[in-house]
């Protein structure tokens, strides 16, 4: 059966750790689902993958097209994507059309948003009132790149007290799940064991309801990991291999015989 928001709740209220992982093609998440992954994370951390710096140049659009790719692929876990930024911090007319053309379009089933700041708490208040399910996103939010760096955050008591008190705000606008990025894990279990919805940590410890991850990072393909990553494989290598064999083998006329 799929997966659905309501079951991750359940997950959570019965211990079950969430699995989370990212997809950007059909190849990619048809390999995911079936190998039991229960949430589908189609990130705009994917803009590294096609040649960005960072996540702000990637476009709704863009985000679109590999989300109906990804879904095409997914038959059980749930599907979340990313709306990119500026397609829903300018009103919340705005979130409203984004949002909801990504569900009318791809497939998926929620999308999540970076923040919880008050203006933000009342775009996804708005949003989840007109039926589209949205998971929360605290701690190092990649889109305010330009404003917190890409370090740790809630390391003093003032900006730990920020995130928890974003934490409760977004559970009582409606997330159904929430992302806790690069905190202290005391910091990620506090928020964990205080609200009734799922956390999923990125380098937030293990005290997290869920974890997730950037495949490509768990698959040894992106150049550089953050230092929260685990390579599970170095696919990187095993493809350069395979690569350069296929070419010797071409080039001495070896292939095809």
């Amino acid at each position: 059966m799929p997966v659905t928001t309501q079951q991750l709740i359940q997950w959570k209220q019965q211990g079950r750790a969430i699995v989370a992982l990212t997809a950007w093609d059909y190849a990619i998440a048809q390999i995911l689902d079936a190998a039991g992954v229960d949430l589908i994370l189609v990130g705009d951390s994917m803009a590294v993958m096609l040649g960005y710096k960072t996540t702000l140049p990637i476009t709704l659009e863009e985000m679109l097209h590999h989300a109906k790719a990804v879904c095409r692929g997914v038959q059980r876990a749930l599907v979340v994507v990313d709306l990119p930024f500026l397609t829903y911090q300018e009103s919340i007319q705005q979130a409203i059309q984004s949002a909801g053309r990504v569900l009318k379009e791809t497939g998926a089933q929620a999308v999540k948003l970076e923040g919880g700041y008050p203006a933000m708490v009342e775009t996804v208040t708005r949003l989840v009132q007109a039926g589209i399910p949205v998971m929360g996103h605290v701690g190092l939010t990649p889109q305010s790149i330009h404003q917190l760096g890409l370090r740790k955050q809630g390391k003093t008591q003032e900006t730990a007290e920020r995130i928890f008190n974003e934490a409760i705000a977004l559970e009582q606008a409606g997330v159904f799940s929430l992302v806790l990025e690069h905190i202290p894990a005391d910091l990620a279990m506090q928020i964990t064991q205080k609200i009734s919805i799922p956390t999923i940590g990125i380098g937030a410890g293990s005290h997290c309801d869920g974890q997730v991850l950037v495949t490509s990072d768990v698959l040894g393909l992106s150049e550089r990991q953050p230092p929260f990553a685990k390579v599970y494989t170095n696919l990187r290598a095993t493809i350069t291999q395979a690569v350069q064999d296929y070419s010797a083998e071409v080039r001495d006329r070896q292939f095809p015989k």
